[in-house]
């Protein structure tokens, strides 16, 4: 009855793997594997080094971070200096991460004072200069605080790109930090590498801003702008000409709104032009804010600017509540699609700069497989018939607890969508010598126990009984160094020991528990009298 319940499990294992290894070996599955919805359909996917693919390394512009940062407390310096009453004649950041106030009367000195403690007590006072009537105030950030700055924009920065290259739809990337500022992505099988950069380095910091129609542009354009106000460019291209036009624009600095309320981004058409156009929704406070602003500036064009360009600039024809908007720009279908998911995503805390890509191309792929394949067949052959030659019958058996291991491998690596990489393979054939190291401890200890005149039932008794804990340790260490390597390697280590950790399971299966089940039945239920080892 027990080897009944064993020989059930092994073949449902088996099974099981089988059903996992299908997807890799049979590219074309068949409608009604597809259509039942329990079968699995990943194939096992492949490494950089195997498909081809792009491997990037970017460094985020940190101290931008820090800019923007300052920036967004003089804006806020500003509001709240308003509400209290507070009269200033500049407020503005000097020395990239400083902030000069001058008020004009050194009376409110003190309610200045009162304001800071209570609203921005996490600035740095520098220096309190008295100036004439008035007094000029310099803050800045301290080291802590650039410093945390710094390390969160790194790390939204990776965040941010893995959510846009998800959505992107790349499967397996490895995307890791290297360093402070650096981050490395490599990306398997991308078919388009440059839509890849553009999606990737693209801040998508998304703003509101009114359009100045008080002022002249091309006054502006001459060089008489306003202080409030900046000059920014909607840049459209003819479809019929394909000429790029640049269109300039006056509009405020201020900011009235940004994409940190956005909820969602979708591509629509248009009903009554045929056009994509990018739909906005925001959430609560973003919704309430854009119906403020909305309703405060009827008549008044309000631009939408991504990363300091104009995408459009609408006349507000009445309040807009509800929180939607719509970006629309003579897009085509892609570029709409790559600016959803981006503004899905979210933005960049500061620019990236590529440092380094490369492009590993398919041939390379390929020769890696046809060799890492050859390597693998060789190898296994040669162990194949050494060990059926050496142990005779026993060799075969192992023969065949060694071909069920490399199932158990692949079916391993296609269950947790494990990548395979040209180190993983060199960990499957590593895998296959230490599945045959344990067949071998296992038949010297029979041999040994039959040389002494035990039946072949008692020399397989002793023998399992007197190697399992060998070969237990033995596998068992290794394991814990894969475990080790896995944690703390990077992206080769990894996936040598992804296989050799899946591998080190699966031969520890095929050696104690296949292995044992077939000297089982043929010592209890064919009763032999001599075993063939």
């Amino acid at each position: 009855m027990q080897l009944k319940w064993k020989l059930f499990l092994i073949i449902a294992l088996v099974v099981s793997a089988l059903v996992y290894v299908v997807p890799s070996v049979c590219p074309n599955l068949p409608i009604w594997w597809k259509t039942l919805g329990i079968l699995p359909t990943e194939k096992i996917h492949l490494g950089l080094d195997l498909q081809g693919g792009m491997h990037l390394v970017l460094e985020v512009q940190t101290q931008k971070a820090v800019e923007n940062r300052i920036e967004r407390t003089v804006q806020e310096l500003r509001d709240a200096m308003k509400k209290a009453g507070i009269r200033y004649a500049e407020l503005n950041r000097v020395k990239e991460i400083q902030i000069s106030v001058r008020i004009l009367n050194q009376e409110k000195a003190e309610a200045f004072d009162d304001m800071l403690n209570k609203e921005f007590a996490w600035l740095r006072l520098v220096s309190k200069t008295p100036e004439g009537e008035g007094l000029v105030v310099r803050l800045d950030l301290p080291e802590q605080e650039v410093k945390y700055i710094k390390e969160m924009a790194s790390k939204q920065a990776m965040e941010t790109i893995r959510n846009r290259i998800d959505q992107f739809g790349v499967s397996e990337p490895d995307i890791r930090r290297q360093g402070e500022n650096r981050i490395l992505v490599q990306l398997p099988g991308i078919k388009d590498p440059q839509r890849a950069v553009n999606l990737i380095g693209q801040t998508a910091l998304l703003e509101f801003k009114l359009v100045d129609e008080e002022h002249d542009v091309q006054e502006a354009l001459k060089g008489k702008i306003p202080p409030s106000d900046e000059i920014l460019y909607e840049i459209t291209e003819d479809k019929i000409t394909r000429r790029t036009i640049k269109t300039p624009f006056l509009v405020q600095k201020r900011t009235y709104l940004t994409g940190e309320y956005l909820t969602d981004a979708r591509v629509q058409i248009d009903s009554q032009f045929g056009e994509p156009y990018v739909s906005l929704d925001f959430d609560k406070k973003g919704a309430r804010l854009f119906e403020r602003i909305t309703g405060a500036n009827v008549k008044k064009r309000l631009a939408i600017v991504l990363d300091g360009r104009i995408y459009s600039a609408p006349v507000i024809q009445e309040k807009i509540s509800g929180g939607h908007a719509r970006i629309t720009g003579n897009f085509t279908t892609e570029e709409a699609r790559d600016l959803a998911i981006v503004l899905r995503a979210g933005a960049l805390p500061a620019p990236v700069k590529i440092l380094e890509e490369r492009t590993v191309g398919p041939s390379l792929g390929r020769d890696s497989i046809e060799k890492g394949l050859l390597s693998m067949w060789v190898g296994g052959i040669l162990v194949v018939l050494f060990i059926a030659i050496y142990y005779k019958g026993a060799g075969i058996i192992a023969d065949i607890a060694l071909c069920l291991n490399i199932i158990l491998i692949a079916a391993g690596l296609a269950f947790f969508q494990a990548t395979l990489t040209l180190p993983g393979m060199a960990g499957i054939i590593l895998t296959i010598g230490m599945a045959v190291d344990a067949n071998v401890i296992i038949f010297e200890r029979i041999r040994e126990e039959a040389r002494l005149g035990k039946t072949p039932r008692a020399a397989v008794d002793a023998g399992y009984a007197k190697a399992t804990l060998t070969i237990l340790d033995a596998n068992v260490t290794t394991l814990i160094a894969a475990l080790v390597l896995f944690q703390f390697g990077t992206g080769p280590i990894k996936g040598f020991a992804v296989t050799l950790s899946i591998g080190i399971l699966a031969s520890l299966f095929t050696a104690i528990v296949v292995s044992r089940l077939i000297f089982d039945y043929l010592v209890f239920q064919r009763r032999i009298r001599r075993l063939s080892i």
